[in-house]
């Protein structure tokens, strides 16, 4: 029931990054065959004017050195093999900049839209690709009806562009007949030449409808329902439920790794119905006393009987030790605003400390002087 509410939804959200690298992952990118066509056409008309003429010397010399053989050349058995591998090299070496400009256009043309992507599972076979049942459906899809009106379009527009050439150029083509046979031949391949590149020039028309169409067909058919990115979302992100659990195994992580510094602690200031703080301070290592554990309620009970069990000095000072708690993160150094006041502790627990070994009178509770802008007072 709910895969069929899902497909009854409409794809109103844009693809999603996650969705569009997935899509390239399987070789789906925005591809324009008309770009190609167009680049590869282009190409070969302006190469074969550029290099039109010394491609027809290069033919126009294989030509005479295959036809006009040496009498001394009819008897020897190599000469047609090796003419033929010279006539080859001649011609190869004379197209080459040609076939190189196509193979350059057909590379980008290919890649003008969508970028250059490699994937194996654009090639690999799909069985329901084979399915007739789908293949019927895809030959009277709307997709296929507007590659059929482009299909007739480009036909119309070449047609047309071919009818106006012509007829642009009727006199200079009646005119050929009256030249002398080389200049004659020249000019028709110089005609032929340039209308064939005026053809080509009307890909460029059809190139320029086609991009934008097929970057939109793109999109579209990436395009997901609501549910969809609901979906990719949690499989992004992780459900809630999982978040949830590993935030608090991370909690109780942390709360483990906390209780083993209590012992190390030098003394624990406590509110004693909410608050906990174990300080420590070692004047090698730090500059100032910081906080190696903090906690309330259960927390801060489980810290001071932590405390007991390994003999750290437990002290009752709830306006400091809120103080310490809520402007001091664990691990972290205390404000320079409790520097006295947390040294008066400290001076408090090693007297205290003096007079349980009997080295010392028993010290008095000293008043931990705390600045306004630190109290706090719940």
């Amino acid at each position: 029931m709910a895969e069929e509410d899902d497909n009854s939804q409409e794809k109103t959200e844009e693809a999603t990054p996650r969705r569009l690298e997935k899509a390239k992952e399987e070789g789906q990118t925005a591809r324009s065959k008309e770009l190609a066509t167009m680049a590869v056409l282009l190409a070969g008309a302006g190469g074969m004017l550029m290099f039109g003429a010394s491609l027809g010397a290069s033919l126009e010399a294989i030509m005479r050195d295959s036809f006009v053989i040496e009498r001394s050349a009819i008897f020897d058995m190599r000469h047609m093999s090796v003419q033929l591998i010279a006539s080859a090299k001649e011609a190869a070496w004379a197209l080459s900049p040609i076939l190189v400009l196509l193979l350059i256009a057909a590379i980008f043309g290919s890649i003008g839209i969508g970028g250059l992507l490699i994937s194996g599972k654009a090639v690999a076979p799909k069985l329901n690709r084979m399915d007739p049942i789908k293949g019927l459906g895809r030959m009277f899809s709307m997709r296929s009806l507007i590659e059929l009106v482009k299909a007739i379009a480009k036909v119309g527009l070449v047609m047309a562009l071919a009818i106006l050439i012509l007829n642009l150029r009727t006199e200079d083509l009646l005119a050929i007949a009256e030249e002398p046979v080389v200049p004659a031949m020249e000019h028709v391949l110089w005609t032929i030449a340039w209308s064939f590149f005026l053809l080509s020039c009307a890909t460029i028309i059809i190139a320029m409808i086609d991009v934008p169409f097929q970057i939109f067909d793109h999109q579209k058919k990436l395009r997901m329902t609501k549910q969809e990115v609901k979906d990719e979302y949690k499989d992004t992100e992780g459900k809630p439920e999982v978040k949830g659990k590993i935030r608090q195994l991370q909690r109780e992580m942390a709360q483990r790794r906390m209780m083993q510094d209590v012992p190390t602690a030098d003394v624990v200031i406590t509110n004693p119905t909410h608050y906990a703080v174990a300080l420590k301070y070692d004047q090698k290592a730090n500059a100032a006393p910081i906080v190696v554990a903090k906690g309330a309620d259960e927390i801060a009970f489980k810290i001071m009987e932590i405390a007991r069990e390994n003999k750290v000095e437990i002290l009752r000072t709830p306006p400091l030790t809120r103080a310490v708690y809520h402007n001091t993160d664990i691990g972290e150094e205390i404000p320079d605003g409790l520097y006295m006041a947390i040294a008066q502790v400290l001076a408090y627990v090693f007297q205290l400390r003096q007079f349980r070994k009997g080295r010392g009178p028993k010290p008095g509770m000293p008043d931990f002087p705390i600045p306004s802008d630190l109290r706090r007072d719940v």
